[in-house]
C-alpha cells in the first residue's frame, strides 16, 4: 500500500474517534478522562460564545444543546465532576436552576473576585482570584456528591453560601448576595 493512502486512512479513523467520543450519546455518565476533557471543553466554548447554538443547557448529568432546526443533542457530563455557574450580584439577579450557557446573564461581568470553597470536611477547594466571564458567571467544576460551603467577595463586600453537588442539584448559583463587609 502507498504511504499517502495509509496516512490519510489514519487520518480518518482518529478524525472518526474523535467525532463519537463527542457526540456519543447513550447518556451514561463520562468516565474517560480524555472524554471528560472533551465535553468541559464543549461546555467553556458555549459559554464563551465560541460555539453557536440556539440554546446550550447543563443539568447535573448533561448537557443539552438545541440547534436552530430544533435538533437536540445531550452529551453526559463526568461520573466524578459536577459543573456549577455561580453569578454573585449586589443589586440584580434572576431566578434560576439550570444554567443556560447561552443565556444567563448575571449582573457583574467581567470582574476579580476572591473564591474561596471548601468541603464538609474542611477540605480546600478553591482560594483563588478568578474573574467572571462576559455573562457575569464564574464556571467551576467541583468534585461530586458533596455540601460546599462559599466565600466570595469583591471591592470590600462578601457572600457566604452553601452548595452542594448531587445528581439533580442546581448548576446555576443566582443567590450569592454580596453585601458589606463587617469589620
Amino acid at each position: 500500500m502507498n504511504k499517502k493512502f495509509i496516512l490519510i486512512v489514519g487520518i480518518i479513523i482518529v478524525a472518526a474517534v474523535t467525532i463519537f467520543v463527542i457526540n456519543d450519546n447513550d447518556n451514561t455518565p463520562v468516565q474517560n478522562q480524555e472524554e471528560a476533557q472533551n465535553i468541559k471543553e464543549l461546555v467553556k466554548d458555549y459559554s464563551l460564545g465560541e460555539r453557536q447554538a440556539e440554546s446550550a443547557s447543563i443539568t447535573s448529568e448533561e448537557l443539552i444543546v438545541t440547534e436552530s432546526d430544533d435538533t437536540e443533542e445531550a452529551y453526559p457530563l463526568p461520573e466524578d465532576e459536577f459543573f456549577v455557574s455561580i453569578a454573585p450580584f449586589v443589586n440584580e439577579t434572576h431566578p434560576c436552576e439550570i444554567h443556560s450557557l447561552t443565556g444567563c446573564q448575571g449582573e457583574m461581568a467581567e470582574e476579580e473576585f476572591d473564591v474561596y470553597i471548601e468541603d464538609e470536611e474542611g477540605n480546600i477547594v478553591v482560594d483563588d482570584k478568578l474573574q467572571s466571564e462576559a455573562n457575569g458567571f464564574i464556571d467551576l467544576w467541583l468534585p461530586r456528591d458533596k455540601t460546599y460551603n462559599v466565600t466570595i467577595s469583591n471591592d470590600g463586600k462578601i457572600a457566604e453560601s452553601q452548595i452542594s453537588t448531587f445528581e439533580g442539584d442546581n448548576t446555576c448559583v443566582t443567590t450569592i448576595q454580596l453585601t458589606d463587609e463587617i469589620v
